[in-house]
């Protein structure tokens, strides 16, 4: 119903802001994610919305991106995770660092967040880990087509370029893909996600 809202910042909260619109404040919560990076007050600044209706209240949610909004809406789509518990994981891991986790099935690190124990990480992982675009936690500028067949040494060599690029050394990132049995027909995606299940225990 409300995309996004943009206009000037208004006030500053410890987990929500106002922005001004139309002569109107807009409550809005966000992440940690999104506080740490917001300008400074009279700064107009556009974020972009998820609004929930209940029977006691009416809530709207705000990021910076509709990646990150998307995450959001996948985190609600878990059984449940309402979106006060989804801000709280967001808050805990920036939405790149949930998506390495979630690919990874890293559920230590998603277990870090308030209210998230092992079976809720689990069950975040089961339900997410094929809606997760790689593309979405590469660095930009790192791009290789998903679908893109060449073989295993180029697979393995792209893979761990993509490894460093998230942040892994490259140690790590060949210890990693070490480990893969990487065939001719694995694609980089291929080889990079079961690299970064692997990573998850190293």
């Amino acid at each position: 119903m409300i995309s996004f809202i943009k206009g000037p910042l208004a006030e500053i909260f410890e987990d929500t802001v106002v922005i001004e619109s139309g002569n109107v404040g807009f409550e809005i919560h966000a992440p940690l994610s999104v506080l740490e990076k917001l300008p400074g007050i009279g700064v107009e600044i556009k974020l972009y919305t998820y609004f929930q209706v209940r029977e006691d209240a009416m809530c709207l949610f705000g990021f910076l991106n509709r990646q990150d909004l998307q995450m959001f809406q996948q985190l609600i789509s878990v059984n449940g995770i309402g979106p006060k518990g989804a801000l709280g994981i967001l808050s805990a891991l920036r939405p790149e660092e949930l998506r390495r986790a979630i690919i990874s099935g890293d559920a230590k690190a998603i277990s870090k967040a308030p209210g998230v124990g092992a079976k809720t990480a689990q069950r975040i992982i089961l339900d997410l880990k094929d809606k997760i675009d790689l593309a979405e936690i590469l660095p930009s500028g790192f791009t290789e087509s998903a679908d893109k067949v060449i073989l295993s040494g180029g697979v393995t060599e792209e893979a761990l370029e993509a490894l460093t690029a998230l942040g892994y050394s490259a140690a790590e990132a060949g210890r990693a893909v070490r480990q893969v049995e990487v065939t001719e027909s694995m694609t980089v995606e291929d080889v990079l996600k079961a690299s970064l299940k692997h990573l998850a225990f190293i």
